[in-house]
């Protein structure tokens, strides 16, 4: 047979597999081999490479791969704690990301402290020593579903009730049997670069990040996320949906057109009291917001602007988009391309001047940015603050001082938002945030701007580096973190993400991107977006909102 591996034809007399291949291969870049690519189509390294295959290799630096390596490490964590025999059933549940490392709990019978950790630790290192291969297997789904009763993780049990493939794949480490959403590594020897660390109630799971992959740098997760995220998830669980499989149960059963109001409710609830906190802030003028991406800033941020109008002030809404240099005054960087999302791209002399004026309650006037023209233009719009008035920003840079430094700090309220993700696939699959939020933005693209998928796709791995860049390092001078993300969600953008991920041909480079999430979204039953109230944050994706965007 014959295969095409990284652009050189080469024959071989018997069919190898994938990892046959990349031990020819060695490392790319210094880096281990751990999936490979065979045309459009993700492999594992222990399948068989097919006659004529045209096949090129992923390290940890490319994003699939990454979290390939962060998925092997939590089985291979789930195996350790099953070797020890922390209990009857020791499942430990994977909650969320928190800076490089991923938050997991055990039962609460179980001291999680350092002693155990290192104890754990210690189990996977051995494991990761002897090389231990993960292997694959297809079960029927009714099997799949009485080995998981068996053996306690009855998320997955709940899971697959709903599903209707007839087969499941399990896999195998060490004796240990699981279902992941996704790819495993082929064997436990390149799983060389994680710590457990106590940390809560649980422990978190650190590991390298992307742009190095071979160091644990210290952890140094946000307390704030975590609080933020915890509570998210303490409000869903309260509610019976923790998991995937409970949102199926409760569309199935009839009860989801509460679940929306409830959440609704919750979510204007909190809302309510960020208003109260800072109208209760003497001396603030300025409430200054950020968030990633497809976070939901500008509904959010009016909402608040209507909460703050019930609690006695008058608010003013305002971008700071509106302060965009003027195109032609923009200059390339090194690399010849014009950054817009970086503070540069901001007139912050004039912002702030403008800013310092409405402080000392004089007249300013108010710009918008024509990106048709590519320039600021004043239509006669004015503003002045007075004892009862406040501006409220919006826009990615709002956490940086450097975009309010001649503002004094009492002047200003920052508030961080994202939408994070409250609920799991089950124990051991979480649900990225990023992946809802690349959700969101592909259904807004698409009916605002006539984008198609692979368009909002191509784009967001530099969306990502730009937040990565401009927002996340600043999250943690927010006086307050706003979760936007709603348990229901997922139910009611499946309808419109699916026939737009379709449209995504095989010859596009985000092709296998979005196989991976019509996967992913296959877990989750649809509810119609009859149930979403019009003044619902998610009405800024899927519209038929009540506010101006």
């Amino acid at each position: 047979m014959k295969a095409n591996v990284c652009g050189k034809w080469k024959e071989y007399d018997k069919r190898p597999t994938f990892y046959d291949l990349a031990r020819e291969m060695g490392k790319i870049d210094g880096h281990d081999i751990l999936l490979a690519v065979d045309g459009r189509k993700l492999r594992e390294l222990f399948q068989k490479v097919p006659d004529g295959a045209e096949v090129s290799f992923l390290t940890y630096t490319d994003v699939t791969a990454y979290d390939t390596y962060r998925r092997s490490c939590v089985m291979l964590f789930e195996a350790a704690i099953t070797n020890l025999k922390l209990g009857e059933h020791p499942n430990a549940f994977l909650h969320f990301s928190l800076g490089s490392g991923f938050y997991l709990t055990m039962d609460e019978q179980i001291i999680c402290d350092e002693a155990l950790a290192k104890k754990i630790e210690g189990e996977m290192r051995r494991l990761v020593k002897k090389a231990l291969p993960f292997e694959k297997r297809s079960i029927k789904t009714a099997d799949a579903i009485r080995l998981f009763r068996e053996r306690g993780m009855h998320d997955k049990e709940k899971l697959f009730r709903t599903r209707i493939a007839s087969r499941v794949n399990i896999y195998t480490l060490d004796g240990y049997e699981d279902y992941y959403y996704g790819y495993m590594v082929h064997d436990t020897s390149v799983l060389k670069y994680f710590e457990v660390i106590p940390f809560s109630k649980g422990f978190i799971l650190n590991m390298p990040r992307q742009s190095d992959p071979e160091t644990v740098v210290p952890w140094t997760g946000s307390v704030m996320l975590h609080s933020t995220q915890l509570e998210g998830e303490t409000w869903s669980a309260g509610q019976g949906i923790r998991t995937v499989a409970d949102l199926n149960e409760r569309i199935i059963y009839g009860g989801i057109g509460q679940t929306v109001l409830t959440a609704e409710a919750m979510q204007e609830g909190r809302l309510s009291r960020l208003a109260e906190m800072i109208s209760a802030r003497r001396g603030v003028k300025f409430v200054l917001i950020a968030g990633p991406s497809s976070s939901g800033k500008t509904t959010f941020s009016q909402r608040l602007c209507m909460q703050l109008a019930a609690h006695g002030m008058r608010p003013h809404y305002i971008g700071v988009d509106n302060y965009f240099r003027n195109r032609g005054e923009m200059k390339p960087g090194p690399d010849g391309r014009i950054d817009f999302e970086g503070l540069q791209a901001v007139d912050v002399e004039q912002f702030n001047k403008d800013l310092k004026a409405l402080l000392m309650e004089e007249t300013i006037q108010v710009p918008t940015f024509d990106f048709l023209e590519g320039k600021r233009v004043y239509t006669g719009e004015t503003l002045r603050l007075y004892d009862e008035d406040l501006l409220v920003i919006e826009g990615i840079h709002c956490l940086n001082d450097d975009l309010t430094y001649q503002l004094p700090a009492e002047s200003k309220f920052r508030v961080y938002i994202s939408a994070l993700t409250q609920i799991n696939i089950d124990e051991h699959n979480r649900v990225p945030s990023a992946d809802a939020r690349l959700i969101r933005r592909i259904v807004r693209d698409n009916r605002t701007r006539g984008y198609p998928a692979a368009k909002t796709l191509a784009m967001w791995d530099l969306v990502r580096a730009g937040e990565e860049k401009n927002i996340f390092p600043y999250q943690d001078s927010a006086d307050e973190f706003f979760n936007t993300a709603l348990p229901y969600e997922l139910s009611v953008m499946k309808t419109y993400v699916v026939p737009l991920l379709f449209q995504v041909t095989e010859d596009d480079p985000g092709y296998m991107e979005a196989r991976r999430l019509l996967k992913f979204l296959d877990y989750i039953i649809p509810i119609p977006a009859d149930e979403v109230p019009k003044n619902s944050l998610l009405r800024e994706f899927i519209g038929g909102g009540c506010f101006r965007l």
